[in-house]
Order: structure tokens, then sequence, then C-alpha cells
């Protein structure tokens, strides 16, 4: 397989989306169906709808900073990579929340502000360990195309995006130019299958143009390929991007490059407590592997060691005897 070359001087990785608090619950499959909502996918709503479902909610909720973008460039910080955040958060308390905890792990923010308040994800964890979240977009939808400046691209070495960015079609389309200006790799998740459900054409049109490195799980390569079967799917998003990744959870992932599909076989043998932020860590591994020039395969390895360690503890992070467990891979 080729190799990833990056030129000299570049070697960060900026991550664009939105900046969001997790609020996680654990609750089970007749909350699920109450709520309305899509069992490991994501729906937007406002933020009474938050409120309202929080109040039914009677478990113990942990609050901790979120969005998939962003839980991708903290665990390339706290691998020891030089990572950057881009997004909008509110001014308040929620907003320096989300702020410090970027700098504590080690990631860069160029932060926008807003008056209005930081945007929330209510993710529901059901026994199973799969999320199903309720996502209000706050300041983070108020993003305008032209707040996008040179200094968030600054040595960039891939410029990682999240398909939640598809619901705000200017803004994305500002990422990606901006990004191949700058020369950098785009690496795209494509974050939910019901976002490529309702993105499919606009999200074809993208990757064709932009993606160099693409990355989905088993619900979001159906949604945007049509196959269930995994030798297909893979085959199919191979044609789509230089880079193709499918995860499958607990059985581990394929990447196809330059005509080849690796296996890569998952990480211990745990039972997973909660998958928030599972493929959002893979990532951090897997882009982390790529820009130190490791093998398609061992940044393979390295994802799955992220993805598995992430789903030990709930929401998404990584314990630390977690993170010495991971460096020891390298």
């Amino acid at each position: 397989m080729k190799q990833v070359l990056f030129k000299e001087g570049k070697d960060v990785v900026v991550g664009i989306g939105s900046a969001l608090i997790d609020i996680l619950a654990y609750t089970d499959d007749a909350f699920l169906e109450k709520t309305g909502a899509a069992k490991g996918g994501m729906i937007l709503v406002d933020n009474a709808f938050i409120e309202k479902t929080l109040a039914m909610i009677s478990n113990r909720t942990v609050i901790v900073p979120g969005g998939s973008a962003c839980n991708t460039v903290i665990g390339i910080g706290k691998l020891g990579g030089k990572a950057r955040f881009v997004g909008k958060c509110g001014q308040g308390e929620m907003g320096a929340f989300f702020e410090k905890g970027l700098r504590r792990n080690h990631v860069t923010p160029n932060l926008l502000k807003s008056s209005s308040p930081t945007g929330r994800v209510l993710s529901l964890v059901t026994p199973d360990a799969q999320r199903s979240m309720f996502t209000f977009l706050g300041a983070a939808s108020e993003t305008q195309p032209s707040e996008l400046v040179q200094c968030d691209f600054q040595d960039a070495a891939i410029v990682h995006v999240e398909g939640y960015l598809l619901f705000n079609r200017n803004l994305i389309l500002s990422a990606l130019n901006q990004a191949k200006k700058a020369g950098a790799l785009i690496s795209l998740d494509l974050a939910s299958f019901t976002v490529v459900e309702e993105s499919k054409e606009i999200l074809t049109e993208l990757i064709e143009r932009f993606v160099d490195i693409l990355i989905a799980n088993e619900d979001e390569a159906k949604a945007f390929t049509g196959y269930s079967d995994e030798t297909k799917a893979i085959e199919a998003l191979s044609k789509s991007a230089d880079i193709a990744v499918l995860k499958i959870g607990k059985n581990g992932s394929y990447i196809a490059n330059d005509g080849k599909i690796i296996q890569v076989a998952p990480m211990g043998d745990g039972e997973a407590v909660d998958t928030t932020g599972a493929g959002d860590l893979w990532a951090s591994g897997f882009l982390f592997g790529l820009i130190n020039g490791y093998s398609l395969e061992k940044c393979g390895r390295l994802g799955s060691a992220c993805g598995y360690e992430v789903c030990q503890i709930v929401g998404a992070n990584i314990s630390e005897e977690g993170w010495a467990r991971i460096k020891s891979l390298l």
C-alpha cells in the first residue's frame, strides 16, 4: 500500500465541527421509544426538547466536552500529536467549560464565541451500550463560512471534518475549499446514518471533489453505498477516496488503499460499557498514525486500541491507564 506523505512543516491535525457539551444518561429501549429516538442515530432538536427529556430521566447524568471532531482531536492531543479545534460556542459557563477541556487535553482552541448558548447533545445509552442522540446545536449552528480564516488551517497536515457539518452546506464547502488551499489532506467521518440519509446527494459530490480519507461504520456505509455486506461496502467506499475505512465495532475494521484491502482485528475482549465516542477515538488513533508515518495496518491497530479503551468507561473519554496501554503500542 502507498505510504502517506506530508509536506515538511505540516504536522497539525485540525478538527472542524460543532462545539458541543455531551450529556450522557443510561436508559432502556422503552424510554427510547417514548422519546422518539432513532436508535444508534442522531436527531436535531431544540433546547426545550433537551430540557423536557432530561426532566424525564431519573438516573444520574455525566457531562463532558463533546462533538465528533472535537473528540477526535482531543484523542490526538492525548497521544502527543499537534491538534487544533475550530468551532463556535457560547460565551457563558458551558463555553468556558468546553474551552478548558480542549486546553487540558493539549488541543489549541480556535473558538468563535456567540451570545447564544453552547450546543448540547443528549446521548441515551441503552444496556447494549448503544448510544442514541438528540442534538441542540445552539451557538455551533451560527458559524458562518466567512468566519473560517487562514490561521485555522496553518501547518495543517490533515483537516478532519465531521459529517454533521453537512447540515450547514455553505460552511462545509468553505472548510473543504480552505483545507485544500492549505495543502492538507481531508478526512471525513460520516458521523451517523441519519446524516448520510438526509445528505446523500451533496455528500457524494463533496466526497468526489475533496475527500482523501473516508471513515464510516456499518450503518453509515450501508446508507451511503447500499451494501450491508462488509466486503462489498468497503470496496464501494474505496472507489470514493484514496483511503477508505469501514469500522465494524467489536469485529474490528477494514482499510482500503491503492486497490488493496486489509482487515484489522479488534483490540481487547472486554464488554463495552458505553460506545459514545468509539468511532471518534478510533479516528484519533488512525490519524495520529498517519501523521507519524505508520503503516496503514498499524494505524488501524492504534485506532482499534483507542476505540476499545473509550468503550470501557462512560463518555468519550479514555482513562489514564487506558492511554498508557495504547501508548505501549507505539
